[in-house]
């Protein structure tokens, strides 16, 4: 598909039509019934739904950015006070104005995402009119795409926009200008849509297809429909308040059952398996998109589009041995989630890098790569408050990147370890933590030894808040840097809470108390050579390879400046990590910089000016975003 989505791939010749909310394509100049009862136009019209998530600021370069971003585990490096209204940072601050200069144009991600809504509509109602899909199984395959398609990005807009106009049939003069309308509606009809797209999708690998996590099956529908139904139930900010849905339809038991039978459903199906935590990110990185793995859908990105690993992967400063492109690292973790992760949990050095590439100064050597010089550099100590995520990294790539910007690597929708953990949040709900522990079991049992997830099962099946509050925290270790920390929060009704401890943490860490009493003030680094024994007390962050890889001390619970200092006769060098020049690094600028608002009363974005000007006073943003009631 990466191929495929280089063409120019509307067979309609589409025109613009200005609408209040977005600007559409409309109508082709070829007759629909020609182009819907043919497989091939039809599919080129579901990939054209495609070419809106790659949009220049559309999902690539804003929405993916900047949806999700400060959280109780991730943050834009480094937020701080002083920069609460630079418009990246405001972005992900919960202070987000409607003229934000990030977002307040009329090709945004708001625009585009209706753009795609369109191009979906179309599509259904080609298809459903022209598609024959009760004698033709592949056409009604394509019709349960684009419905799935449209869930996709109606998700999105009511997660970051809350209510949002809603717009399921095709642009025309007497619907041009549409006022909000109340999610509510908008999810009972997403919730109907994907119950009808799954009698129309494949399973992964049962048809030529769906042996693509580029293209929707059955098993993604489904593990949407679980989604959307956790948020439906879930509590979110309306014109009343921060509340759950008063919608008896909705109700979180009604909703939990669903997202009980869907996950179930994939399980039970076999048709997708777990790996290694590594390997369904080096799958991903290598452009791997073979269905059933891990993987269940990918936003397909080419290789000239898509700011993936520029914005989520570790940092390289200059053009090197792995990448023609000086990117990476616009977003990372905290520190403290590193801290927080168990010493033995194989997912800590994959989910969180404490250090960079090097910059021209630092290299050890050039090399030719593809008729291009690049600089050989190591791996460089980074510090605690600049600290990477490491699941998407270019040293993972097997190709070089073809722009300045962009990677093609494509976006992770979903992954069937989110299946397990919605079963498992839904099961605790519905029927008590022992039901419940089976779907937490394979995620944990691949993280950590036996017997640590032995003593887990132990604390978690203790009562159903127990096993909520493993929920919680295991949702963190699997999922930071994938964005989907924010909508948890906020559809769990913790968000206040918990933004609240992670500054408590972040002040505790800066003045290394409390849980983080037990740290040592600096790290002991030396670079990895050739036969090297690396200590066990020490960490490394992938294979290692001679000269680039750094082996770090002082990273864990319960190591020593004085253990440290013994390291030197080894050819470990000492380096400050949480202090610098005698003063900590987490600094009271950084620390309220995470939020300056109240996170649960400011967790949406508004409508951007641009739009509310030209809605014939359709939408606006009073209260608290315009968001309705009933």
């Amino acid at each position: 598909m990466k191929n495929f989505l280089k063409l120019s791939i509307l067979s309609l010749s589409f025109v613009g039509l200005a609408s209040c909310d977005m600007d559409a394509p409309s109508i082709s100049s070829l007759d629909e019934s020609s182009v819907f009862s043919v497989y091939s136009l039809a599919e080129a019209e579901i990939m054209s739904i495609h070419v809106s998530f790659g949009e220049t600021n559309s999902y690539r370069g804003r929405y993916l950015p900047y949806y999700g971003i400060n959280t109780d585990v991730e943050w834009i490096i480094t937020p701080t006070l002083e920069k609460r209204l630079e418009d990246k940072y405001a972005l992900a601050n919960y202070d987000t104005p409607p003229g934000n200069g990030q977002m307040n144009s009329d090709n945004n991600a708001y625009a585009k995402f209706y753009e795609g809504i369109e191009r979906a509509n179309l599509a259904i109602q080609g298809l459903r009119q022209y598609g024959n899909i009760e004698s033709k199984p592949e056409m009604a395959q394509l019709l349960g795409e684009a419905l799935t398609l449209r869930a996709v990005i109606y998700n999105d807009l009511v997660k970051a926009w809350g209510d949002v106009p809603a717009r399921f049939e095709p642009n025309n003069p007497d619907n041009l200008y549409k006022p909000r309308c109340n999610r509510d509606i908008i999810y009972k009809q997403l919730l109907a849509d994907l119950k009808e797209a799954e009698g129309y999708c494949y399973w992964p690998n049962e048809n030529t297809i769906t042996r693509s996590t580029e293209r929707v099956s059955k098993a993604f529908v489904k593990g949407l429909r679980a989604r959307l139904a956790l948020y439906a139930g879930g509590y979110g900010l309306r014109g009343d308040g921060y509340r759950l849905s008063k919608d008896p339809e909705l109700a979180p038991e009604k909703m939990y059952q669903i997202a009980k039978e869907e996950c179930l459903d994939i399980l039970n199906s076999g048709r997708n398996t777990l790996g290694s935590f590594k390997e369904n990110f080096d799958n991903l990185c290598k452009d791997i998109t073979t269905a059933g793995k891990e993987s269940l859908w990918e936003i397909p990105f080419s290789e000239g589009r898509g700011r993936v690993l520029y914005t989520w992967g570790v940092r390289h400063q200059v053009a090197d041995q792995y990448t023609y492109q000086p990117r990476g690292g616009v977003n990372g973790p905290l520190p403290t989630l590193f801290y927080d992760f168990d010493v033995d949990d194989a997912r800590r050095n994959i989910t969180c890098v404490p250090y960079r590439w090097g910059a021209k100064g630092d290299a050890i050597g050039n090399t030719s790569k593809e008729g291009k010089d690049v600089a050989i550099v190591p791996q460089v100590l980074s510090t605690p408050i600049a600290m990477y995520f490491g699941k998407l990294r270019y040293e993972w790539m097997n190709r070089y990147v073809t722009s300045t910007n962009d990677d093609g690597i494509n976006w992770q929708y979903m992954r069937l370890a989110d299946v397990y953990l919605m079963a498992a949040e839904a099961i605790n709900q519905l029927d008590g933590p022992a039901a419940a522990w089976p779907y937490m079991k394979p995620v944990l049992d691949r993280a950590l030894p036996a017997a640590k997830v032995s003593a887990l099962q132990a604390k978690y099946t203790a009562s159903k808040d127990a096993f909520f509050k493993g929920i919680v925290d295991q949702r963190a270790f699997e999922f930071a840097g994938e964005a989907l920390r924010k909508a948890d929060l906020v559809r769990w009704g913790i968000i206040d809470e918990k933004m609240a401890e992670a500054k408590a943490k972040l002040k505790r860490m800066s003045e290394l108390s409390g849980e983080y009493g037990d740290l040592p003030e600096k790290v002991y680094i030396k670079t990895y050579e050739k036969g090297m024994t690396i200590p066990a007390t020490a960490s490394v962050f992938d294979t290692p390879v001679e000269g680039e890889t750094l082996i770090i001390y002082g990273l864990n619970h319960g190591d020593t400046d004085d253990a440290g200092k013994d390291m030197k006769d080894d050819g470990f060098e000492s380096k400050g990590w949480f202090l610098s020049d005698g003063a900590s690094r987490i600094t009271s600028d950084v620390i309220e910089g995470l939020y300056v608002v109240q996170p649960s009363t400011h967790c949406l974005w508004p409508i951007w000016q641009i739009f509310i000007d030209t809605s014939n006073n359709m939408l606006n943003n009073d209260g608290n975003y315009g968001q309705l009631s009933d």
